[in-house]
């Protein structure tokens, strides 16, 4: 029993210190890196909304699944050379509050919308949307057609891939929501942050066992997801680092995954409007099926075009962020044309 009691004594210890560790280092990164942009009150909690360029149509960027703002930052400063752009953080990422309502895609169109209008950003929007985010300036353009000018979907997330879940997918998913919230509680206790600090600082042993034990992966889903933060510019990575060193970040990333079978299913039954011109960008990895999905949607628009981007993956606007660029400044050009 002694032995126990030690060991029980000294685990408290390290949780104790680790709590200790990650309070510290937040307050710090907290003074380190404040919000680049402004707070604006919406439904009850405040979004994160950084503005760059002028002139219209704006751009509205949305970002992926757990992605925040600074996921945009070359394409932002890009689109910036030719019009107004705006790039936020959804409830639970970057700056922004914890969310106080469920992540359904329905509410999150609705404190998109809410956003806009409380920060003084007036349509006609062009909606720019990555993933997951590519399916809720979808569901925008669905629900406020009169306020969208045109889409860039990058790579989006289809309707339907999540709306009938297989077992395999039932599993993948239920997985990631518990690996998840068990970031969370990683994160609180320091280890996240200290798993970062020494992957990043060169090591690989520690960090290696530590994802080994806390998720059965190794050190290759820490390199994946460093190598993609690695095509952001420099200046933003301690950013995006002190981001995901906070449990919010794991929190709204579970919120999210749990969530997706029910925005699935409300995308479902919303019909993206005609009249809407849409360019789809897809990656070079996409299947057949996906492919033909995409020309499909592209076909039913009235200026409609699908881009396959070949030297990319999943994330087209960091492998090749002029692709992206050029497809948004054609597109505000096509808005302008129309308007003039």
């Amino acid at each position: 029993m002694t032995v126990l009691w030690v060991i029980v004594a000294v685990l408290a210890a390290l949780v104790l210190c680790g709590i200790a560790y990650q309070a510290i280092e937040a307050a710090r990164d907290r003074k380190r890196f404040p919000p680049i942009g402004r707070l604006v009150a919406t439904g009850g909690q405040r979004l994160h909304l950084i503005e760059s360029g002028s002139g219209t149509p704006a751009v509205i960027l949305e970002s992926g699944i757990s992605a925040s703002c600074l996921n945009w930052t070359h394409i932002r400063k890009g689109v910036a050379r030719f019009t107004r752009v705006c790039a936020y953080d959804r409830a639970w990422l970057g700056w922004s509050d914890e969310a106080n309502s469920p992540r359904i895609g329905s509410q999150l169109v609705a404190e998109l919308h809410g956003l806009l209008q409380g920060a003084g950003v007036a349509p006609p929007y062009v909606l720019a949307g990555h993933s997951f985010g590519g399916l809720l300036v979808s569901m925008y353009a669905a629900r406020y057609p009169g306020e969208v000018a045109g889409l860039v979907l990058v790579d989006p997330l289809a309707a339907s891939e999540w709306l009938h879940l297989s077992e395999a997918q039932a599993r993948m998913l239920g997985g990631g929501v518990r690996l998840a919230r068990r970031g969370a509680w990683l994160a609180r206790v320091g280890v996240v942050r200290l798993a970062l600090a020494l992957f990043l600082g060169g090591a690989r042993r520690v960090p290696k066992q530590i994802a080994r034990l806390t998720s059965g992966t190794g050190e290759s889903t820490i390199s994946r997801i460093v190598g993609e933060v690695g095509k952001m510019p420099p200046e933003v990575w301690p950013i995006v680092r002190a981001h995901w060193c906070s449990p919010k970040s794991f929190l709204g990333l579970a919120a999210a995954l749990e969530s997706l079978p029910a925005a699935s299913a409300e995308a479902i039954g919303l019909a993206l409007p005609s009249s809407i011109p849409v360019t789809i960008l897809s990656a070079r990895h996409c299947t057949a099926a996906e492919l033909a999905q995409r020309d499909a949607l592209a076909n039913k628009s009235v200026r409609g075009r699908h881009i396959l981007a070949s030297q990319s993956g999943h994330w087209i606007h960091l492998d090749e962020p002029e692709l992206v660029i050029d497809a948004i400044r054609q597109m505000v050009e096509l808005v302008r044309a129309a308007t003039s």
